[in-house]
């Protein structure tokens, strides 16, 4: 769905190129990960794809045309929603999205339904004005769906979002890629893409330095160790740790199991932040 090669972008009157060589491929069907500290060159990276700067260096297709050669009609079949939402703020939520609706040539989904689905129908006759910055954030993703858009850029979906909320979020991310949907998210928040994301590319600098699901980042960083928590006979709570390699068959492991009240037992599992500082020496800061 989305072909990056040898991508260099640099912004007018700088000298040193933001972008430096991007190569990376997006499958349809696939929530892919941008993750990095601020200043990396996220967010650059998605506004060429969207088509927002157009004097980049190297190839970027989707749907196999260049994106710096597309038409209007490119932008029926995307769908965007920024960190920062923009919304009329005299007006209410249904009217921002009646209003958006009509921006489009093709069909368009209810502006009911997708704020039903986003929690936010009590209060669609509400002036944006007053919606907080979590309100927005989740109306700014019922306009990106306006369109029934075949692919979505979403940056930092779940910010500013409490819990329940950014559940809501990535509850219907999963959904519109079950439907087919091609999705990449910008992100800094390692958790949400830990979650949600088929592949993620660690972005420092302006370079890709590796990209890889979640789930085989977690395991080739594995420590290869179990911990348990249990309490003793004098309700003293100990933590011990064993090697998972033969911890079917360690007699002091399976003694544990057998005599003590054990009430946490877990792998230690480096987090995606913990290996992005490993890989790239830097944080997210």
């Amino acid at each position: 769905m989305i072909k990056v090669d040898k991508l260099f972008f640099t912004y007018p009157g700088r000298k040193e190129p933001t972008l430096k060589g991007m190569d990376f491929t997006i499958k349809k069907g696939e929530i892919f990960g941008f993750l990095g500290p601020s200043g990396a060159g996220k967010s650059t990276a998605q506004k060429i794809l969207i088509g927002m700067l157009k004097n980049y260096q190297g190839g970027v297709r989707i749907f196999d045309q260049e994106v710096s050669q597309v038409r209007r009609s490119y932008y029926e079949s995307i769908g965007v929603a920024f960190e920062f939402p923009n919304f009329y703020q005299r007006l209410t939520a249904i009217e921002n999205l009646s209003l958006f609706r009509n921006l489009y040539a093709g069909d368009t989904a209810e502006a009911a339904q997708l704020l039903t689905e986003m929690g936010l129908m009590e209060s669609a006759h509400m002036k944006v004005a007053a919606y907080s910055k979590g309100m927005k954030m989740r109306l700014n993703l019922c306009r990106a769906l306006l369109n029934n858009p075949d692919i979505l850029f979403l940056d930092e979906p779940t910010s500013g979002l409490d819990p329940l909320n950014a559940k809501k979020v990535k509850d219907k991310i999963i959904s519109l890629k079950e439907e087919g949907k091609t999705i990449l998210i910008t992100t800094h928040n390692m958790s949400t893409a830990d979650e949600i994301c088929d592949r993620v590319a660690f972005i420092v600098d302006g370079k890709i330095e590796l990209i890889d699901s979640p789930r085989n980042l977690r395991v080739l960083h594995n420590k290869r160790k179990v911990r348990l928590e249990y309490r003793k006979k004098d309700h003293q709570l100990v933590t011990s740790e064993f090697d998972l390699q033969g911890i079917g068959t360690n007699h002091d492991f399976l003694g544990i199991l057998q005599t003590r009240n054990v009430e946490t037992i877990h792998t230690q599992e480096a987090t995606l932040e913990d290996i992005f500082i490993n890989v790239t020496g830097r944080g997210l800061k």
